[in-house]
């Protein structure tokens, strides 16, 4: 359960990385389209189950209007929509059909979501003017 922890925590500092090396323009778009694509990555995962395809379309596009809110409202917006679908992910074995999701998904994607929510609280007023990006 450590690996998937690391690996997602890597993988936020990555990506974060990534954002600022290449100077893109509008941050919070490119932190706004990824909240919505983890949403949907679930989607993808569970097809072959007709209940388990209706909870996480629903939840797909939740995070996708909470993505929606965060570029055209607040970084913190954006910030609480990774909050919740790192909790989305410690509860969905609860919820769905958890044999579906890859292993230790859910401790992955626990620690990406965090990371770059936290980022997102600690830099949201560079981000949220978007005159530095980062």
């Amino acid at each position: 359960m450590v690996t998937p922890v690391i690996i997602g925590f890597v993988s936020g500092i990555v990506t974060i990385l990534l954002i600022v090396i290449l100077r893109l323009r509008d941050t919070k778009i490119v932190y706004g389209l990824i909240l919505s694509g983890i949403g949907f990555l679930y989607v993808g995962f569970v097809w072959t189950d007709v209940k388990a395809l209706v909870i996480n379309s629903i939840q797909a596009f939740v995070f996708l209007l909470l993505a929606y809110c965060g570029v055209k409202r607040s970084i913190n917006i954006l910030a609480a929509g990774y909050f919740l679908h790192g909790c989305w992910d410690m509860l969905y074995k609860f919820i769905a059909t958890p044999g579906l999701i890859p292993p230790h998904y859910d401790w992955f994607c626990l620690s990406i979501d965090f990371t770059i929510g936290f980022y997102l609280l600690l830099f949201n007023k560079r981000l949220q003017s978007n005159k530095i990006t980062a």
